[in-house]
């Protein structure tokens, strides 16, 4: 179908491939009629962009919602997501699409109905909700991302986030995980952060307290606020709705997976 091969191009429909586990089969032979991968993954990116819920999800993809939504658990279970991400910033690596110079980092706020890693969102009146954390190369193509409450203060995330970069491939020489120098808001205007990124061969600009604005890393920064916005073009991140906070995570990795391809299919 037309809609199908739109919200998944031969690409990526190529690397999801290599990602998504084999289909389990039964012994006893028998049961439903499985439906294919790509058209279950092209009602999954409907759902993600569009925001709508699983029952709303139009018929034409073929699978309703609720197999959709059961196929979305299954193969979030298996990490298929992080894995997409990773092979799509492999395959940018591997062209010189990724720049290391300047790395970023920044966190954003949404709302939350309901489930774990959850929190009182202090700039939301208290209100209940989560924070997506991420890291940037200098173009604005994310890194590593993570998942909070709201009430996380952003310096406790930069070191799981600095770890959370996988080896990514190179166009030539080894594989690459650490930026060469990292910015970051007062947020992370901490010694011991500094001391910690110093000691893994990565210079920082981070803004501090009380004597220089965050604004004068604007000309650097400007990328992260960017791709809160592309991030922002994924319509089921606006709020959490998912009762567990590995599916909002699967959601955001496949957000910042079509953010990653878009590049690839430039």
């Amino acid at each position: 179908m037309v809609i199908v091969e739109r919200l998944v191009p031969d690409g990526l429909w190529e690397l999801f491939q290599r990602v998504v586990p084999p289909a389990p089969t039964r012994p006893q032979g028998g049961g439903r009629r499985r439906y294919g991968d790509r058209e279950v993954l092209a009602a999954i990116i409907f759902v993600a962009t569009s925001g709508c819920t699983w029952r709303q999800l139009p018929p034409v993809f073929g699978p309703s919602g609720p197999t959709a939504h059961r196929r979305f658990t299954e193969w979030s279970a298996a990490r298929v997501w992080a894995k997409l991400h990773r092979l799509v910033l492999d395959e940018l690596g591997s062209r010189g699409e990724l720049d290391w110079s300047r790395c970023a980092i920044d966190s954003v706020n949404m709302r939350a109905l309901k489930g774990d890693l959850t929190g009182p969102n202090p700039v939301d009146r208290g209100k209940k909700g989560s924070k997506i954390h991420l890291i940037t190369e200098r173009t604005g193509l994310p890194l590593s991302i993570g998942i909070s409450g709201a009430n996380l203060h952003d310096s406790q995330a930069l070191k799981p986030l600095v770890r959370g970069i996988p080896p990514i491939r190179s166009r030539r020489g080894p594989r690459r995980r650490r930026p060469a120098k990292l910015h970051g808001d007062k947020s992370y205007d901490y010694d011991d952060l500094r001391r910690w990124l110093r000691k893994r061969g990565i210079r920082h600009r981070i803004a501090r307290k009380g004597i220089e604005s965050s604004t004068r890393l604007g000309r650097h920064r400007w990328t992260i606020e960017r791709t809160m916005s592309w991030l922002a073009g994924c319509r089921r991140l606006h709020r959490r709705y998912e009762r567990k906070a590995e599916h909002f995570l699967a959601f955001t990795a496949l957000a910042c997976t079509l953010i990653c391809h878009r590049r690839l299919t430039k």
